[in-house]
């Protein structure tokens, strides 16, 4: 039946928020006659309101319900604004359910949107008896049950702007689209709304702009004491420059600033596009202003000055092995460590930087030694004479010399190496009655060696001349391929070993030798093997690594296939030599051991269908990692490859010439502080000095 609901004073809007003002809001009332009404909820806000007593709003209530009662109509009472809920008011509004037939009693909240739904589908309920019975939840209960859901529900959500926004710079109204018919999103907007969906996205937009930000920082950061040691180098420069603003101008005057530096019209970097210009990696100046930047400095201040103490540690060092009367040569380090080590050493540097210091300043000084013994022995020369044809002196011989030169104090000096002492006087005892080149002490500084030398590359007969003129007769043109500096090194050992014009003396004859280091990428003209006016004959490929491998790998694929196809393709069979040389100082090369190396090395050499010589032997310095003998192999495998060619054409004999008028016999000692070019001079420079037909190595006329 109808349900005439007559109230002058009811609204038909008001707002909800605002009970106790509804004068301030625009109102509209509800218009008299009959409806239709099936219930009521009785609503008793709980919540402690301004200027309002909660007692008589209950007294109101009651008669409220006394006149609803009336229509039989089935009735729940709803408690509102739970969230702010005063308990004393809330246990009267359940004394009141009770006493009136036991009306069932939903608590709410509107703004927390906490048993809304209950409260509508509990009077539904007890209108349609047929509808199951619905369970009444406290509020307290209920809200935990909602914290829940709508937890997992964020959680979801979070998830699903992870997995869908990488990027900062997106935007709400792009991403809101692609979110649209994700279940994740729409059960968050239910329970939340869009505008807390929109919010998380923007704090997830913050979050990854954070992050890129902070991983440009960092990288900034990680490049600023690079850009330090490439513009402030030098300690005197900015040692006593004070504050960072002079350090700042200071860098500005740097001819390379702009390389590492950019400045930018706005500022701080992080708030500009300079943030998205992933090209430019250019550190903003800026940036220098930070603490960080600060600290970095500081730390590159710190290690110029820790670098240049330790620098001054190693020259006292040296300067104390040099004055002690302690060190003698061969005295262990275990011996003189306690006479030249003392606390300020040990505070700048690691004792193996010290033990390596000793380990060469024992070399320099047991080679003086030997060349000081030697001399004793060249002094003491009439020792020598009355040993058998045989020269192997015997026990009492040898007592007889180490008595007489035992009082010398060069003998002395040998003393912690007496082996060696005892060898060094067979050598010299080996000399005496066998004298030659392989014997001599000074080998191979020998002078008959480097006379020898010297004169092959004086005198060359006229023909020859035209030949090693000719860029294809006589002549070795040689690649030499290697990373990080190991072409270039070898070249200077080779050439060290030439005369002053560039010729290499191999089996008594001259060659022409022209060296052409690579090291960078074979593809590009400068590191070309070929060139207009070089015609390679042979390719030396030098490894200490397993990256300098693969490195001269792919150079010699690289440069094999950039003659397919050319009529002038003779670098497909170019001759190659594959050698593994040591570091500095020998040993493993970067922690790789020598025999893996070696491995590695002869299957390329195989697949190259190349020579493999074995490496230097282990302990040799830098200056020696490829012996003589591997160089002088080398160029006779090519001198070979070129006869199998026809590049090398038949020299002719040298014509027979003119006798003697005047001999000259210079004696020089090995070992002496002389050059034999400054003084043989004045007979080499001669027009009529020609060689010798029958005078040996040694002799001209």
């Amino acid at each position: 039946a109808a349900t005439k609901l007559a109230s002058a004073e009811k609204l038909m809007y008001f707002c909800t928020d605002q009970l106790g003002l509804e004068q301030d809001f625009e109102q509209k009332q509800m218009p008299e006659g009959k409806l239709l009404v099936d219930g009521f909820l009785l609503c008793i806000d709980v919540s402690r309101g301004m200027n309002r007593n909660f007692d008589e709003q209950l007294k109101f209530v009651s008669n409220l319900y006394n006149q609803l009662a009336k229509t039989k109509k089935a009735m729940v009472v709803v408690l509102t604004k739970c969230d702010e809920g005063v308990e004393r008011y809330i246990r009267d509004a359940h004394a009141f359910a009770l006493s009136k037939k036991n009306l069932q009693v939903v608590e709410t909240s509107a703004r927390s949107n906490v048993n809304v739904d209950l409260a509508f589908s509990t009077l539904v309920q007890l209108i349609d008896k047929s509808r199951g019975k619905a369970k009444i939840i406290p509020y307290f209960e209920a809200l935990k049950q909602q914290s829940q859901q709508i937890a997992a529900a964020k959680d979801k959500y979070e998830w699903l702007v992870g997995r869908i926004v990488k990027n900062h710079n997106e935007t709400w109204l792009n991403v809101n689209k692609k979110m649209q018919n994700s279940p994740e999103y729409q059960d968050y907007v239910y329970l939340e709304g869009s505008q807390k969906a929109k919010k998380l996205f923007l704090q997830h937009i913050q979050r990854l702009k954070q992050e890129h930000i902070e991983r440009r920082r960092k990288m900034y950061l990680a490049m600023l004491p690079q850009a330090f040691e490439a513009l402030l180098p030098d300690l005197d420069e900015i040692d006593h420059l004070g504050g960072l603003a002079k350090v700042e101008k200071l860098l500005e005057s740097k001819e390379d600033f702009l390389k590492w530096f950019v400045v930018l019209e706005e500022t701080p970097w992080d708030a500009t596009s300079h943030v998205d210009n992933m090209e430019n990696e250019k550190i903003p100046f800026d940036l220098m202003e930070t603490q960080p930047a600060e600290q970095l400095y500081e730390a590159h201040l710190e290690k110029l000055r820790n670098e240049r103490k330790r620098a001054e540690m190693r020259r006292a060092f040296k300067e104390n092995l040099e004055t002690s009367p302690f060190i003698t040569p061969g005295k262990p380090w275990e011996e003189a460590r306690s006479f030249i080590m003392n606390e300020d050493f040990y505070m700048w540097l690691e004792e193996s930087i010290y033990m390596d210091i000793y380990s060469k300043h024992q070399k320099q000084i047991i080679e003086k030694a030997k060349e000081d013994f030697q001399e004793l022995l060249l002094e003491y020369s009439e020792l020598f004479y009355e040993l058998e044809l045989d020269a192997k002196p015997s026990k009492e011989k040898m007592g007889v010399i180490q008595d007489v030169l035992g009082e010398e104090q060069r003998f002395k000096a040998l003393q912690k190496l007496q082996a060696e002492r005892d060898a060094l006087i067979l050598k010299h005892i080996h000399f005496v009655y066998h004298p030659t080149k392989e014997t001599c002490p000074s080998c191979p500084l020998c002078v008959d060696s480097k006379l020898e030398q010297l004169l092959s590359s004086r005198f060359i007969p006229s023909h020859h001349k035209n030949l090693l003129s000719d860029p294809n007769v006589d002549r070795i043109n040689l690649v030499i391929l290697g990373k990080d500096g190991l072409a270039r090194e070898l070249a200077n050992e080779i050439r060290a070993l030439c005369t002053n014009d560039d010729k290499y003396v191999l089996e008594g004859k001259m060659y022409e030798l022209s060296l052409r280091p690579i090291e960078g990428n074979v593809r590009l003209p400068v590191n070309s093997f070929q060139t207009p006016t070089f015609q390679p004959h042979g390719c030396l490929c030098l490894y200490n690594s397993k990256e300098s491998l693969s490195y001269v790998v792919e150079s010699i694929e690289k440069s094999r296939e950039s003659t397919l196809g050319r009529r002038d393709n003779h670098l497909l069979h170019l001759p190659l030599t594959l050698i593994l040389v040591n570091k500095r100082g020998g040993g493993d090369c970067s922690g790789e051991t020598a025999q893996s190396l070696v491995q590695q090395g002869q299957q390329i050499a195989s697949k190259l269908q190349c020579v493999f010589l074995d490496p230097a032997s282990s302990g040799i310095g830098y200056g020696r990692t490829i012996k003589e003998k591997h160089i002088s192999q080398v160029l006779k495998g090519l001198l070979d490859s070129k006869r199998n060619l026809n590049l090398l054409s038949s020299t002719s004999s040298i014509k027979d010439l003119a006798e003697v008028e005047l001999r000259v016999v210079l004696c020089l000692m090995c070992g002496d502080p002389f050059a034999l070019d400054d003084l043989l001079l004045p007979i080499l420079q001669s027009p009529s000095c020609r060689p010798s037909p029958c005078g040996g190595a040694g002799a001209v006329l």
